[in-house]
């Protein structure tokens, strides 16, 4: 049943978002529209739009309508050769799983990154291969200082967020890690704490700057490390404060994945990336390692 929700998801084409896409901005253009006003202002003519650019907008609707399609099809055909190589009972007892690797610059493209520099800050960040292709090499200069606008207060942070991939008419892939209970890490650092951020797509607008976050705090040395962190350890953020209402993460929901440096300590850093991966440790049975508060809690009656 869950599959076959999920194909109707895949082919459902027409919601409450479509009038904002770009094929329906370029139906309705500026051109279109006056042909909808009868307001004239004295003194100017109505322009008229030649045979050749109706013909032109309408080419444009017509390539937008195909590529669209075209990742219909291409989304549904993954949909049902992911579903036809897995049995199920391989998909029950799958162990681990990788989800994102550093192998090509294609893998280095799925990344954005992201420094004090939006708000006037002198951080550096960069992101690229070894020399030999088999891992990413996360590097930079963290800087504290602050500018000197008068409004800022704090700076120095770089980070790196996955992209979140794009499906036909504008749509957002979510992973769905509900199968798995743990984040894996295959990392080589320098000492310094990095900060994971997930942020899970939930239906309420208003929770878009809603985040679960934990450290790590990988050693410094020549050897490489895989870290385990489970998902019941990370906890809730509204707007980059912890919250003192605390709720379990949505799993099957999750949007983007990013890391943090933010220690306030001046100076070079360097992390290097082989694999980021789900595990599914059954000896882990853990829900939610912080206490849960009830929003209303009722007063008892004396």
């Amino acid at each position: 049943m869950a599959s076959f929700l999920k194909m109707l998801d895949c082919l459902s084409l027409v919601n409450k978002n479509h009038c904002q896409s770009s094929l329906c901005r370029t139906l309705v253009d500026g051109h279109h529209a006056r042909w909808f006003s009868r307001y004239q202002r004295p003194g100017t003519s109505v322009e008229k739009i030649s045979p050749r650019k109706a013909i032109g907008n309408f080419k444009n609707v017509v390539e937008e309508l195909k590529m669209q399609y075209g990742l219909v099809k291409k989304e549904v055909a993954d949909f049902m050769k992911e579903f036809d190589q897995k049995p199920m009972e391989d998909y029950l007892l799958n162990q681990t799983k990788v989800i994102w690797e550093f192998r090509s610059e294609e893998d280095l493209n799925k990344w954005v990154l992201g420094s004090d520099t939006a708000i006037g800050g002198k951080s550096e960040i960069s992101l690229k291969l070894d020399k030999n292709k088999q891992y990413a090499v996360l590097s930079g200069n963290l800087n504290t200082t602050v500018p000197r606008d008068g409004v800022t207060k704090y700076s120095g942070y770089c980070a790196m967020v996955s992209k979140p991939e794009m499906l036909a008419f504008h749509r957002t892939k979510l992973h769905d890690w509900s199968n798995f209970n743990s984040l894996c890490l295959r990392v080589r650092g320098d000492g310094r704490p990095w900060m994971l951020n997930i942020n899970p797509s939930k239906y309420d607008p208003t929770s878009v700057k809603d985040a679960y976050n934990y450290f790590i705090f990988p050693r410094g040395g020549p050897y490489w490390e895989e870290i385990e962190v489970p998902f019941s350890k990370f906890f809730f953020t509204s707007h980059g404060r912890i919250q003192d209402g605390q709720y379990e993460m949505w799993s099957d929901r999750i949007s983007t994945l990013g890391l943090t440096l933010a220690d306030k300590v001046d100076g070079p850093f360097q992390l290097d990336i082989d694999f980021i991966g789900l595990l599914s440790d059954k000896s882990h049975t853990e829900t939610f390692a912080y206490e849960l508060y009830e929003r209303n809690p009722q007063k008892q009656n004396k």
